[in-house]
C-alpha cells in the first residue's frame, strides 16, 4: 500500500505530492484548477455540511468532531479512494483548513490507513 500524506491545498503542487486528491466538499477560494493540480476531487469524502458546521461553531471539540466523522465515513463508499491508495506509492489528501494538525484530511487519513 503506498503513503498517505496530508497538505493544504493552498501550498505549491510537487511532483513527491503523487496522486493529489482535493477533499473538501466546496472548492477552495482563491484557487485556480491549474495551481491545484488536482488528480481527483473525492467531495463525497468530506464532512458533510451538517457536521463541518457543527465543528467550526465550536473548534475546540476537534475529538467529537472526528469520532462523528468516522462515524460518517463507516456508512460512506470508500473503494476508489482505497483502490487508488493501493495502486500509488504516494496519495496526497488536500484540505483548505488553516490548522494543519486538527482537520478532517487528518481524521481521513487515519481511517483510510485502517481500511487498506
Amino acid at each position: 500500500m503506498g503513503e498517505i500524506i496530508v497538505k493544504r491545498v493552498y501550498d505549491d503542487a510537487d511532483a513527491a505530492d503523487g496522486f493529489r486528491a482535493l477533499v473538501d466538499r466546496l472548492w477552495p477560494r482563491g484557487v485556480s484548477k491549474e495551481r491545484a493540480g488536482l488528480d481527483a476531487w473525492w467531495k463525497e469524502l468530506a464532512p458533510s455540511a451538517e457536521l463541518r458546521t457543527a465543528w467550526h461553531a465550536a473548534p475546540d471539540r476537534f475529538e467529537e468532531f472526528a469520532a462523528a466523522y468516522r462515524a460518517e465515513l463507516e456508512g460512506r463508499d470508500l473503494a476508489e479512494a482505497l483502490d487508488v491508495i493501493r495502486s500509488h506509492d504516494r496519495v496526497t489528501l488536500l484540505f483548505g483548513a488553516h490548522d494543519t494538525e486538527r482537520n478532517h484530511a487528518v481524521v481521513l487519513r487515519d481511517h483510510l490507513l485502517l481500511q487498506a
